[in-house]
């Protein structure tokens, strides 16, 4: 059996699903991704001593912004309510781990905003870091989990 797409129209155009009649339901979804850094870039962000600032810091509040922004940026994603954004970000010595869990009330997934977190979280440590590090590689970027739970 073929799977329907639901932002496609009879004519094969791109539309907005309209979820007007669906219920609300609480919405998580968790999303992860890493940059690879060089072995003196990770020195350089565990001693906080970029120019910049404070690259973990400052990542964190580019996911948080990237999650807000999603509806923004993909054109046929639902400005959602978000109620919790959570990015956490870890520093081994091969890069950063970013995690991002997003929650809303909504009638649609929220599993976008968590990918724009992550991606957004490790975006901001290439900026925080491209002035010293030219080899940096942002990989693995993938939903981990989305659920929803009937309220």
């Amino acid at each position: 059996m073929k799977k329907k797409l639901t932002h496609v129209d009879s004519k094969g155009k791109a539309k907005m699903v309209d979820v007007g009649s669906k219920p609300d339901q609480l919405r998580t979804a968790v999303a992860e991704g890493f940059i690879e850094l060089r072995p003196e870039t990770v020195k350089m962000v565990r001693e906080n001593a970029m120019k910049k600032g404070d690259v973990l810091t400052v990542a964190q509040i580019a996911g948080i912004q990237a999650a807000k922004l999603t509806h923004q940026m993909i054109p046929l994603c639902h400005p959602l309510m978000i109620t919790s954004i959570d990015v956490d970000l870890s520093l081994d010595g091969k890069g950063v781990k970013a995690v991002a869990t997003v929650k809303c009330i909504g009638k649609t997934g929220i599993e976008m905003e968590a990918l724009s977190a992550v991606n957004g979280a490790l975006l901001g440590v290439y900026d925080m870091c491209k002035a010293v590090d030219r080899e940096m590689v942002i990989k693995e970027v993938r939903l981990i989990s989305k659920k929803k739970e009937d309220l």
